[in-house]
């Protein structure tokens, strides 16, 4: 299977990251969980979710600045 998107990006490929607060939160999830605290079922799915967002946003990034030269 195979999926084409047309997709705007914005001039400033920096913007293409996680919002501060955002990658914040995913940072104190993160941390919980590597220092022993077991995360709660709504916490996990939370910390998977926003870590497939930040892959997702670093692989436009990268292609976009692949494209641009």
């Amino acid at each position: 299977m195979s999926l084409q998107m047309e997709i705007d990006l914005p001039a400033d490929l920096d913007r293409l990251r996680l919002p501060e607060g955002v990658e914040a939160r995913l940072h104190t999830l993160l941390d919980r969980q590597d220092r022993g605290h077991t995360l709660t079922e709504a916490e996990r799915k939370e910390a998977e979710g926003l870590v497939n967002l930040a892959e997702l946003l670093a692989l436009l990034r990268s292609r976009a600045e692949r494209l641009a030269g």
